[in-house]
This record gives C-alpha cells, sequence and structure tokens, in this order.
C-alpha cells in the first residue's frame, strides 16, 4: 500500500496525509451514499422555439470517463417547463479523449451556442462532479480565441472536483492518465483568482451534498473561499455556497428531476430573478 504522505509533498492539505486506501476512498463517491436500496455533441431540449431563450447547458459527471448526452437528460422537463432551453454537451471521454482534449470541446461548445443563438437571454453552465470541473474550467476560457463571447450569467458548480491533483493518486487515474502537470494545468482552484468575469452580475453556485465524502466537501468549499488568495470571493464574481441537506453525490442531480427541489428552485430563481 502507497501512503502519499511519504512521497515529500507538504501537508497542508487533509489529503496528502491519507494512505492510498483512505484516498481512494475520499474519491469514489458511491462508498459514501447513504440512500436505501439498492464525441462533441449538443442535444437541446425546449417546449418552444429557442431563439430568445435562456439556456441551460449541462456537462455530465462520471470522472471523465463515463456518462454520456442522452444518459443525462432526464433532469429536462422542469426546466424546460417554465421556458428554459436545455442543453446536453457531450465530450470525448477517456481513454480516448485527453483532459486538455475534453476542456476544449466544452469551450466550443459553449462558442457555438452564443454563436447559434446570439438572442439567446444569458447562458447558464451546470456541471455534476467531473462535469463540475468542466464548466469551472470555463471560468478561465479565452475566448477571443474562439472569436465570440458567451452571453454567460450563470455557473452552478454541483459536487466537483477543481484541484485535481489528488485523483493522480487514485485508480481514477488508470484512465485518465494524468501527469502532475496536467493536473495543475487543469485545476481551474489554481487559475480562478486570475479570471475576469466577462459579465461582473456573472453569478457562481458552488453546491455540495451533505452525504458527499469530507474530500468533495473540502474541494467545494476551498474553491469558494477557503485559499486566501485563489477564491471567487476575492475577486469580481458573486459567488455563494450552499450545502444540501439529505442528498449524497449522485441524488443531489437526481433530484433536478423534481421541480420543488432545492436545487432545481435555485436554478430557476436564478435564471429569472
Amino acid at each position: 500500500m502507497m501512503d502519499v504522505s511519504g512521497v515529500g509533498f507538504p501537508s497542508k492539505v487533509p489529503w496528502k496525509k491519507m494512505s492510498a486506501e483512505e484516498l481512494e476512498n475520499q474519491y469514489c463517491p458511491s462508498r459514501w451514499v447513504v440512500r436505501l436500496g439498492a464525441e462533441e455533441a449538443l442535444r437541446t431540449y425546449s417546449q418552444i422555439g429557442i431563439e430568445a431563450l435562456p439556456f441551460f447547458l449541462f456537462f455530465h459527471g462520471g470522472y471523465w470517463q463515463s456518462g454520456s448526452k442522452d444518459e443525462s437528460a432526464f433532469m429536462v422537463h422542469p426546466l424546460t417547463a417554465q421556458g428554459v432551453a436545455v442543453v446536453i454537451v457531450a465530450y470525448g471521454i477517456a481513454p480516448k479523449g485527453t483532459l486538455d482534449h475534453m476542456v476544449d470541446q466544452v469551450t466550443r461548445s459553449v462558442a457555438f451556442v452564443q454563436k447559434r443563438y446570439p438572442s439567446n437571454k444569458g447562458i447558464y453552465l451546470c456541471g455534476h462532479s467531473a462535469g463540475a470541473h468542466l464548466a469551472a474550467m470555463m471560468l478561465l476560457a479565452d475566448w477571443t480565441k474562439h472569436g465570440v463571447t458567451p452571453n454567460l450569467r450563470g455557473f452552478f458548480l454541483v459536487s466537483g472536483v477543481f484541484d485535481l491533483e489528488p485523483i493522480v493518486y487514485t485508480s481514477q487515474n488508470v484512465a485518465l492518465q494524468l501527469t502532475l502537470e496536467d493536473a495543475q494545468r487543469n485545476s481551474p482552484q489554481l487559475k480562478v483568482a486570475q479570471a475576469q468575469p466577462v459579465d461582473p452580475t456573472c453569478r457562481v453556485l458552488v453546491v455540495v451534498g451533505q452525504f458527499d465524502s469530507p474530500e468533495f466537501h473540502r474541494q467545494s468549499w476551498e474553491f469558494y473561499q477557503v485559499l486566501p488568495v485563489q477564491t471567487l470571493c476575492q475577486g469580481e464574481w458573486k459567488a455563494s455556497f450552499e450545502e444540501l441537506h439529505d442528498v449524497d453525490h449522485f441524488e443531489i442531480v437526481e433530484n433536478l428531476t423534481q421541480k420543488d427541489n432545492v436545487l432545481t428552485q435555485i436554478i430557476l430563481k436564478t435564471i429569472f430573478q
């Protein structure tokens, strides 16, 4: 058993003191479930014409190596019923796709929606788990390279991973094959302090479930506030943090099927405020 605390890392954060087994446990969301019982593409959903609607773009989770846009369309109805166009974004997952390529695909997808629907009433990005990481990377995007400035009005970052260094030392990296340099380059936690909002009214909501693992709690909280320099609070972002009670890593997004769900209502309130 490898003890990651013994390979010369500083001990600023808890994960660097963990054994490999405990670190693996922290980044395996299914082990924290307490409930009882057991390609680059877009798919757009709307109940009416979508030219001048708010757009909600969703990036699925799955540790950048599983999941699809079709599996993630379960939560569209509560939003489309209120006049929101929902776009489920696919990206080329590992091992075939690299993380750098995934970030590029997602960036191009956001730019495409803006170009295709320039009269939109705001673009709102939502990601769950690995998808929250990809959404957060859009805070850092250089849109001049894409010839368009997206009308970004909100980010919903749900149970995400924002510092990828711990992932390098878990089994999730077998498919990802991240080097430490790759992880640092693709860690929004390390770079968000230098980011400037496209629109100062853009809102960023960082959300975690009560029954997410302590490491997922730490990742979300530190991305929001703890690090004294690299936090959303220190910049111009209108940021907030929510811990949703009585939900685990999966229920927090599965419950978006319910129109009265807390997170569904937060999303709708943010879009239509």
